[in-house]
C-alpha cells in the first residue's frame, strides 16, 4: 500500500502558501496605509485555490519563464486592486480598518490549517511508529 502525501494533507499546504502569501500583501498595504498614491491590493485567496487545486480552467505553463494570462509569475498568486470604499485625497485606497480585519482573519484560519496539517503529521507518525505504551 502506497501513501501519497499530498492526498493525505489535501489542500491545507496549498492553502498555508497562499495565506502566507496574502499575509505579506496585507501587511504591505498596512505599511503604506499614510503613502500617497498608493493603491491597496489582495488575492483572491478561493480562485488561486481552486487553480492550485486543479479545479480551474488555466493555460499550461511549459516554460519557467512563461507569464500566466493573469500576469502572474508560476506559483505566484495574482494580484488585484482592491475597491476602495472611500479613497482618499492624495490617491490611496488603504483602508487600515479593513486591511487589519483581513489580517486577522487570514491568521486564524492559517492557524486552523497549520492546526490541521499537525494532527494529520500526528497522525502519520503514530501510524509509522505504531500505538504507545
Amino acid at each position: 500500500m502506497t501513501l501519497n502525501i499530498d492526498k493525505h494533507f489535501g489542500v491545507h499546504a496549498q492553502a498555508m502558501q497562499l495565506r502566507s502569501q496574502r499575509n505579506e500583501v496585507l501587511a504591505t498595504n498596512i505599511a503604506n496605509a499614510d503613502t500617497p498614491g498608493y493603491k491597496a491590493r489582495d488575492l483572491d485567496f478561493n480562485a488561486v485555490l481552486r487553480q492550485t487545486a486543479g479545479a480551474g480552467d488555466s493555460l499550461r505553463v511549459t516554460h519557467t519563464r512563461h507569464m500566466l494570462a493573469n500576469g502572474a509569475a508560476p506559483g505566484q498568486a495574482p494580484m488585484l486592486y482592491r475597491v476602495p470604499t472611500q479613497p482618499a485625497q492624495d490617491g490611496n485606497t488603504v483602508d487600515v480598518q479593513q486591511e487589519q480585519a483581513a489580517f486577522a482573519e487570514n491568521a486564524v484560519r492559517y492557524q486552523a490549517s497549520l492546526e490541521f496539517l499537525n494532527s494529520r503529521i500526528r497522525g502519520l507518525i503514530t501510524a509509522i511508529k505504531g500505538q504507545s505504551q
